[in-house]
């Protein structure tokens, strides 16, 4: 058992005790069990759109009232033009970094040739990254990125600017039904490792209550929405 695995069961055990249980409690074991296959559902804002259509036109409010840039692309085409039209506008580069994802790649990239596309975990020099986003949220504007090779973590993190592609069909109202997705996707019990939920550039008014972006994540989040 390593280290942080004995320092994990301790604590556990501390808190067991303290309630006063047992680790082999039958009754909470059945709770935990029966609360994991019915995945019940929280308290569902008003807002959260009861249809498909609806669920674009709030996303872009919320992320836009967060300090990300939206845009809404009909096609694989124009979401190419809209990247190197993003860098361009923002001084950045024309250099990407993304990883295996088979959407990102089956992108029509000749419509912009001059873009040079290097794969993997983000290097601390990075300006700017590309996801993509398995479902999101529209009820708060939250995009949903699941860690892998397919579209590492540290893109999400280290590059100066995030851009991210969700496809309008993967758009929903609520967290629940954002998560209902994921396992459809993954399946039952097979989540991905870390699922990060984004819904804006990072910033932060923890200083003198001064917002200053950038402080623990990008500073730009630019969200293409296909479709």
């Amino acid at each position: 058992m390593s280290d942080r695995d004995e320092a994990r069961a301790t604590g556990l055990a501390r808190i067991r005790a303290a309630l006063g249980v047992t680790e082999d409690d039958a009754y909470r074991r059945a709770a935990v069990a029966d609360r994991l296959k019915r995945h019940p559902r929280g308290t569902i804002p008003a807002r959260a759109p009861k249809s498909p259509e609806d669920c674009v036109p709030l996303l872009t409010d919320m992320l836009t009232k967060q300090g990300a840039d939206v845009s809404r692309v009909a096609t694989k085409e124009a979401a190419v033009g809209a990247i190197a039209s993003y860098l361009g506008s923002n001084g950045l580069p024309p250099r990407l970094r993304m990883g295996a994802d088979r959407v990102l790649a089956a992108l029509p990239w000749r419509e912009a040739w001059d873009i040079e596309r290097v794969f993997g975990r983000a290097e601390p020099t990075d300006k700017a990254s590309l996801s993509r986003a398995t479902v999101a949220a529209a009820e708060t504007g939250t995009l949903f990125l699941v860690s892998g090779a397919d579209n590492p973590t540290t893109l999400n993190f280290l590059p100066e600017a995030h851009m991210v592609l969700v496809a309008a069909r993967d758009i929903v109202g609520s967290y629940e039904e954002a998560w209902d997705r994921l396992r459809a996707v993954y399946g039952p019990g097979t989540l991905p490792r870390t699922v990060n939920m984004i819904s804006g550039p990072s910033r932060t008014a923890d200083i003198e209550q001064t917002i200053v972006k950038g402080a623990h994540g990008p500073r730009r989040l630019h969200v293409l929405i296909l479709g």
